[in-house]
Parts: C-alpha cells; sequence; structure tokens
C-alpha cells in the first residue's frame, strides 16, 4: 500500500476508513482525520496556494506513504517504528477518548514522519528552501482545528459548552497539530538534512524513542485528568463507525 500521486493516497486512506468501519477499529479514527487533511493540501495545490505545488505532491506522498506502510506493517505482524506500535496498539483500549487516539497518531505521523519526509523529498537541495512551505501546511492545520472541535462535540456534547468557556481544547489541538510540526519536526528535518544519509536509521531510530516518549503524556496524564477522561469516554455518543462517520465529514 504504497501511493505515487496524491489521488492514490485519499484512495488509499479511504480504503483504510472502510476497513476499520466494518471492523470495526478506532484505527478508523486517525485516517478519517488524515484524509481529510490530506483532501485540504490536495485543494491548496490545485489552487497553486504552496510555492513549489509539485514538490509539496511529492511531500505529500512520502509523507503519506510512511503512515501507509506503518499500517500495512502492523496489520501484517511486522513492527513499525515504535510510537506508530503504541498508537495502533491502543487500538483496543476501551478506556481511551477518540481525541486520544487522535493525538497518538498525530504524534507518530507530524513529529516523527513529517521531518523524515521533509528531508527526504529535499535530499541534495537546501533544507531551508522548503521552509514556506512547510509553514503553510501549518496553515491549513490550524484551519482544521475548529472542525475537529465541531466534530467531537457532536460525540461529546458537553465539549461544545466547554469549548465557550476556555480554549484549552484548542491549546491540545494547536500544540500537537501546529507548534510542535513547525518546531519540533522542522527541527528534526533540519537534522536529518544534514546528516549523512548512512546515518539516518540511526537518526530515525533516537528521534522515534523520544517521539514515543510523548505517548506517555496522552495516556497516562494524571490520576485527576485520567479520571476525567474516563468521564468523557463513558459520555461519548455512537459506535465506532459512527464516529469515524463524524470525523471523515467535509
Amino acid at each position: 500500500m504504497q501511493a505515487t500521486t496524491i489521488d492514490e493516497v485519499i484512495s488509499f486512506l479511504d480504503e483504510i476508513i472502510q476497513k476499520n468501519k466494518e471492523i470495526p477499529s478506532t484505527m478508523g479514527y486517525f485516517a478519517a482525520l488524515y484524509q481529510k487533511v490530506t483532501c485540504k493540501v490536495k485543494e491548496g495545490i490545485e489552487n497553486h496556494f504552496f510555492d513549489d505545488n509539485e514538490r509539496m505532491e511529492r511531500l505529500d506522498v512520502i509523507f503519506a506513504n510512511r503512515y501507509l506502510q506503518a499500517y500495512t506493517d502492523y496489520k501484517s505482524g511486522v513492527t513499525p517504528t515504535t510510537s506508530w506500535k503504541i498508537a495502533f496498539d491502543e487500538a483496543d483500549n476501551y478506556w481511551l477518548i477518540v481525541l486520544q487516539h487522535l493525538l497518538l497518531g498525530m504524534n507518530a505521523h507530524i513529529n516523527l514522519d513529517l521531518g523524515i519526509a521533509s528531508a527526504e523529498v529535499m535530499k541534495g537541495k537546501n533544507i531551508n528552501d522548503l521552509k514556506g512551505d512547510f509553514d503553510k501546511i501549518n496553515i491549513i492545520l490550524g484551519e482544521l482545528v475548529h472542525d475537529v472541535e465541531k466534530e467531537l462535540s457532536l460525540i461529546w456534547t458537553f465539549l461544545a459548552k466547554i469549548l465557550k468557556e476556555t480554549e484549552e481544547f484548542d491549546t491540545i489541538l494547536i500544540d500537537f497539530s501546529m507548534k510542535l510540526a513547525r518546531n519540533g519536526a522542522w527541527k528534526f528535518a533540519t537534522i536529518m538534512a544534514n546528516t549523512d544519509e548512512s546515518q539516518w536509521p540511526k537518526a530515525i531510530a533516537e528521534r522515534d524513542k523520544k517521539v514515543a516518549d510523548i505517548t506517555k503524556i496522552i495516556l497516562e496524564p494524571g490520576f485527576f485528568i485520567k479520571l476525567i477522561l474516563k468521564v468523557i469516554r463513558l459520555e461519548e455518543r455512537g459506535s465506532i463507525k459512527r464516529k469515524i462517520e463524524i470525523l471523515e465529514k467535509d
């Protein structure tokens, strides 16, 4: 399951979404969100939003293929990167709320895969030439934050009320989808770009360990917060299939 165009990426993601609706599996949550992001990137490419739209499609494909490979490996019994393995292993954890499942996927894909993909697409070139388009991806991610809020409000009805009183939810999503993408992933991309390619496996393994450690914050946020999350989980509405359908809505 490796794509060569952004349309193939969308097609493969749709296949994963449909399969996980049928199973059903929470693995479909991240796939649904990711497909939405990819469609927005495609729209940006078609509207010449990026400095180099052809390069952006190559980056999108390389980036997506890391997720597609990790997913395929895991389903085939092959161990993916540690950060992806943790995200996939937790798919059967009843007590995780939808947001936690999304954050686990975002953590592995943005904080590990994005830097690798950026270095890959800029091999033999100045990595800094990509910075403008890299930041434009953050604009797209930021625009999707409110969409995700609305979708999760349909799953957990009290969320809508909380959002009126606090910006905490915005902060959580933006920290993972924008700040870490801009800071952590870009820093790693520059490290990779300035590292001899023969040393990439070592650099990726070291980064993967650090990214995997971040999952502790998502999975074990402390007794009080964990208790609140359990209450949220019990109040989440709809089947796994229904939640996937909500997340993939335009």
